[in-house]
């Protein structure tokens, strides 16, 4: 078993990382709790569901919530559903949510927790690569349609609980969103952990290697948020890649690409700005054969429009007098934040779809 701490202003919280961990839930959950609502997809609840309830014995006798799959469930409706769920649960603040499934349903249920009597305990369980980015940290939020995650607090978990074992039925663009994020962190961090990603198909890897892969993310990502979990400062590097993913994905429509694909453009965009802004000495050309062979959908840019583009990405909270506060790379480990007026991201956006059309 693979554990860490987070040190949260808020409290203390473990990070445990082991296959199978899911058949010993009631090892790790307080006896103390009166209630437990369980928030899962449609998609998750049919694989591993039943695993979770076994795995809390007989203590227990929680409460299930169903949401549709996909990000469109980020949405008021859904909150406002599962608001319901829990007053009719008769839930109190010696209750309990476990959030089982993806990034979505961490955020959706997280943000229901933050606000369902002004907070109550829950539990990230996350069943995706994606999700060990947004199980941590503290973000949790719903979408608008004006943008991602525009409505949401900042409400830490109280444990995060990961069985790689849920990895191994992940359907291949899920691995590739995955990985988006995993090598964002390795851009962040280590020039070496870029190099080893690079020679990697993520379509062939093993339980080991993503376990390795996980583990060093989350310490990545623990290491940014405890010095800054409300993103005054450095926090906000770890947006890198993430403004124009998040326009990519309003704009196409939430669950028409995943996250983490729109990550991987987005950062590839990022790694060119930054080489023409800052003249950084960045591995562009590799990475981009990395995304290609990895069948990342780049092409979808191709039907975009930049204006339209440009809009979307100033509605992404970070727009600073009317600069868009972009995170680039002086080099791999070295990232910084650089205001990037509307000419500058037309011209630098234009010339990414025409090198992206080209290939």
């Amino acid at each position: 078993m693979s554990s860490l701490t987070i040190h949260a202003n808020s409290h203390d919280y473990e990070v445990i990382i082991e296959e199978g961990i899911r058949h010993e839930l009631l090892n790790y959950i307080s006896s103390d709790y009166q209630k437990i609502l369980i928030i899962t997809d449609d998609k998750v609840s049919n694989i591993y569901l039943d695993d979770v309830i076994s795995g809390l014995g007989n203590e227990f006798d929680p409460h299930i919530t169903i949401v549709p799959a996909g990000e469109s469930s980020k949405s008021m409706k859904q909150y406002e559903r599962l608001l319901d769920a829990c007053v009719e649960a008769q839930l109190d603040r010696r209750s309990l949510i476990l959030a089982l499934g993806g990034g979505m349903v961490g955020d959706l249920a997280g943000f229901v927790a933050s606000t369902y009597l002004r907070g109550i305990d829950f539990i990230q369980m996350p069943t995706t690569i994606l999700a060990h980015d947004s199980s941590v940290g503290g973000k949790v939020a719903i979408n608008h349609q004006k943008g991602k995650n525009l409505i949401g607090s900042f409400y830490n978990p109280v444990k995060v609980i990961y069985d790689t074992g849920t990895l191994l039925t992940l359907p291949a663009e899920e691995i590739r969103s995955g990985y988006g994020e995993v090598i964002k962190h390795a851009f962040l961090s280590s020039p070496e952990w870029c190099n080893d990603l690079f020679q990697v198909s993520v379509g062939n890897l093993s339980s080991e290697q993503i376990k390795d892969d996980l583990m060093k993310g989350i310490k990545v990502k623990a290491g940014i948020v405890e010095s800054d979990e409300r993103e005054k400062g450095i926090r906000r590097y770890l947006n890198l890649g993430h403004t124009l993913a998040h326009a990519i994905e309003a704009e196409l429509g939430y669950g028409k690409i995943t996250h983490g694909e729109a990550v991987g453009i987005g950062l590839w965009f990022a790694l060119r700005v930054s080489q023409r802004k800052l003249e950084s000495s960045l591995p562009v050309d590799r990475y981009a054969e990395w995304l290609k062979s990895n069948h990342y959908p780049v092409e979808i840019l191709k039907n975009l429009d930049v204006d339209t583009l440009l809009k979307r990405m100033k509605w992404d909270k970070k727009t600073v007098h009317q600069k868009i506060n972009y995170v680039l790379l002086n080099q791999i480990g070295a990232p910084c934040v650089v205001g990037l007026s509307d000419q500058e991201i037309q011209t630098d956006l234009n010339l990414f779809i025409k090198e992206v059309s080209a290939t």
